[in-house]
């Protein structure tokens, strides 16, 4: 038995050298740490527990039938975070470049059947150079295989997606297919196909950073929702975002017990939005002092920052926030910021996370490239995704509030629960310079002075249309409240509704517009 187990030592000990000293010293001058080293920084200590160790390939062509891979290029297995049962998997780069092959494959999608079948989320620490060529189609089966259970469990238990070097081809789809994906600026790399092909097929020349490094993921394409400077911020940043979201969509999201004290009341809210109209200030600083202990987790913040997304706390209970940023185009929607919102919406109504608005909202962003790139399709995204959520709904209107903006953000008319305003709320079906306008176009032409009598219009349709009390009167704001008494006001009312209970008509699924 002694000489058995000491057999055993020595192949464990094997697979863990994965490559071996050289390409795992090669790992650690690039920066990057190995796929053990990386699930041993993002568990608890001491709570791995490796499954499919000796797992092989089985292919016999093109020198395949010669080549060692350890653990077949990915660690897999599960563990706890803050004690919770997660499962995860972690590509080894410096096994064939972390290349996914048929039992590659195989290894992943058994760890995702069983997050499934526990209830537990699933965590991917990815850096791959894409599929095993010498495979072949069985290589791209595997990617289909984990792309099916990507989408399966969608809405089911939480998927979460670290990009920690270069993934390129199909290994980038199915981060793409998961809830939210890390990267960690300057050596994570997400592309279909890299510069070398873009430059024989189109002529263009770009580097690896500008085509799929961290900022461009962030910032212009939207795929990616977090940038760190380092891998362990990544894990930091995972275990964060964790603490807020529920095992899977059964239970509800974790009750974090924080001593900030619920009647809080924050005067300084009262100085925060400007009185002028046109003038611009930053939303986050309304989200803060309302939610516990000022922690705002922000989700995608480089990428159409003229709407903000992320989670906090109110009462200890976690919520999503949506909010107009009218520091940033106004706070107007156009196609980046709905495609940015619905997403969110959805993500916090699979997982029983309530949501709440913070409106100042002009209008759509007005343009051709607008018009033509589909606004009204990304647009119809807000809207739906809004009146399909069964979570409680919560929204402050801050100041603006015009026409079908209005009505996407969370509005009586798509089912919000608790719809509150500020004094400042300016509720109406455009803005009063335009409506004033439009209405008294006749009379402000044929007048002697015509810009004090376009004045006196504007003036005259502010005070007896552009504010709460219209909306208040016809039961669509519930009650205009003073911006100090909003955190008091939403903890209450999210009291009130937490365990709501809504049904949607029976069907197989609605037709979201993609």
């Amino acid at each position: 038995m002694d000489e058995k187990i000491e057999q055993l030592k020595k192949k464990k000990e094997k697979i863990r050298q994965g490559g071996g000293e050289e390409k795992i010293a090669k790992q650690h001058e690039r920066g990057k740490y190995t796929a053990r080293e990386r699930i041993d920084m993002l568990l608890d200590e001491g709570s791995f527990q490796e499954i499919g160790t000796f797992v092989e390939h089985r292919t016999q062509q093109l020198g395949m039938d010669e080549k060692e891979i350890p653990g077949e290029g990915v660690v897999t297995g599960r563990g706890t975070i803050s004690g919770r049962n997660v499962y995860i998997f972690a590509q080894d780069f410096t096994a064939m470049g972390g290349s996914l092959g048929e039992m590659h494959a195989e290894k992943i999608c058994k760890i995702m059947d069983e997050a499934a079948k526990a209830g537990s989320p699933v965590i991917g620490l990815n850096e791959s150079g894409g599929a095993r060529i010498q495979e072949g189609v069985a290589s791209l089966s595997g990617y289909g295989n984990i792309f099916y259970r990507n989408s399966i469990n969608s809405g089911v238990i939480p998927q979460l997606s670290a990009i920690l070097g270069p993934c390129a081809g199909g290994t980038v789809y199915s981060p793409a297919l998961t809830d939210f994906v890390f990267m960690v600026d300057g050596t994570s790399k997400m592309f279909v196909t890299g510069p070398d092909v873009i430059k024989s097929v189109t002529g263009e020349e770009v580097t690896h950073e500008e085509l799929g490094g961290g900022m461009a993921h962030n910032r212009r394409s939207g795929v990616a929702h977090f940038l760190d400077d380092s891998e362990e911020e990544c894990f930091d940043r995972i275990r964060r975002l964790l603490s807020y979201i529920p095992d899977n969509h059964r239970e509800l999201p974790p009750f974090e017990e924080n001593g900030d004290p619920l009647d809080r009341k924050e005067e300084e809210l009262r100085s925060i939005v400007p009185d002028e109209p046109q003038k611009s200030y930053d939303v986050r600083d309304v989200i803060k002092p309302v939610v516990d202990e000022g922690e705002f987790l922000e989700v995608q913040p480089y990428f159409a920052r003229n709407i903000v997304v992320g989670f906090a706390r109110l009462g200890g209970h976690s919520i999503g926030i949506v909010a107009n940023q009218p520091a940033v185009k106004a706070g107007c929607l156009d196609i980046d910021s709905a495609d940015k919102g619905s997403r969110f919406i959805r993500f916090c109504d699979s997982f029983n996370i309530p949501v709440l608005s913070f409106t100042d909202v002009p209008g759509y962003l007005p343009g051709v490239e607008q018009e033509h790139g589909g606004v009204i399709r990304h647009g119809a995204k807000l809207l739906y995704a809004y009146s399909e959520a069964t979570v409680p709904l919560l929204n402050v209107i801050l100041r603006k509030a015009y026409g079908g903006a209005y009505i996407a953000m969370s509005s009586r008319h798509m089912e919000g629960d608790y719809v509150f305003a500020w004094p400042t709320a300016e509720i109406a079906v455009m803005g009063p310079r335009g409506a004033a306008n439009i209405i008294f176009r006749r009379e402000i032409e044929e007048a002697d002075n015509p810009e004090e009598i376009r004045q006196e219009k504007i003036d005259e349709f502010r005070d007896n249309f552009a504010n709460p009390y219209q909306a208040a009167s016809l039961g669509y704001v519930d009650n205009v409240i003073q911006p100090e008494n909003t955190r008091p006001q939403l903890i209450r009312s999210l009291e009130a509704i937490r365990e709501k209970q809504q049904s949607l008509p029976a069907k197989k699924h609605g037709n979201f517009p993609v």
